[in-house]
């Protein structure tokens, strides 16, 4: 299963994937998180110190299709993806280390040749964390084109809704077909209102995860969180996992 988590910037992108990440690897299943932000942060949530994922190497271009592009996916996991303490593997697709360097194009298009891979062989889950907004999805070849389901993440916001809204309009034209609507930092005061946005743009609202102080200071301090706290947070994130793994099973049986 092969999952792009995507969605406005600030809705909490990276902690879902990191959140969800680690209940399907609480499953028994093997799990890749491939992340994709120009400054990388997914693996400070899967147990990594700083002075880890600053070591994380970044997967070339030519590694995948390149002059060395005869290196099979098992080489590539071997030589470029880490495994956590939460028992993860996350690999980095591309990193900006230098002012002036220039487009991340390449790393977009090794993470689109990373899905077109047959990644099944080594892992059964791989997780794609997005950079912010929708420009991944107007690429030629589109970077997500070979993502089998998209984790649309929103805040309680016209703005973050509006941006689902456009992205399942994208990833139409990419032959996308599924998507999983996930509500991120939403109160009681405020679920009506997303409930409300969500019906209003046409867009799926399957999962609200609650605001929670536990995760807020767990992200602030750049640690996992707890599976001992945070009880409404870790429901979601298994209601999650749920309809990921239920769509996996439609796909396969269709009839």
């Amino acid at each position: 299963m092969k999952l792009g988590v995507v969605g406005k910037g600030g809705v909490g992108k990276t902690t879902v994937s990191a959140l969800l990440a680690r209940e399907l690897t609480a499953r028994g299943r093997r799990v890749l998180a491939v992340d994709t932000d120009s400054n990388p942060n997914l693996g400070l949530s899967l147990g990594l110190d700083a002075t880890q994922v600053d070591a994380l190497p970044t997967v070339p271009r030519s590694i995948v299709v390149g002059n060395r592009g005869d290196l099979t996916v098992e080489e590539i996991m071997a030589d470029y993806a880490v495994s956590t303490p939460a028992g993860v593997s996350v690999m980095s697709a591309l990193r900006v280390t230098e002012a002036g360097a220039g487009c991340t194009c390449g790393g977009h298009a090794t993470v689109r040749s990373l899905l077109g891979e047959a990644l099944d062989v080594a892992v059964e889950d791989t997780i794609i964390d997005m950079e912010a907004g929708i420009e991944h999805l107007s690429r030629s070849g589109g970077t997500l084109a070979n993502a089998d389901v998209l984790v649309l993440v929103m805040e309680p916001s016209r703005k973050a809704v509006i941006t689902a809204q456009r992205t399942i309009a994208l990833a139409r034209e990419l032959g996308i077909a599924r998507w999983i609507g996930v509500g991120n930092k939403v109160d009681e005061s405020q679920r009506s209102l997303l409930v409300d946005l969500c019906a209003d743009h046409d867009v799926p609202l399957d999962v609200a995860l609650p605001a929670d102080v536990e995760l807020v200071a767990a992200d602030r301090l750049a640690l996992p969180l707890d599976r001992g706290v945070a009880a409404g947070i870790w429901a979601g994130v298994e209601r999650l996992a749920d309809l990921v793994l239920d769509r996996e099973a439609v796909s396969a049986d269709p009839s």
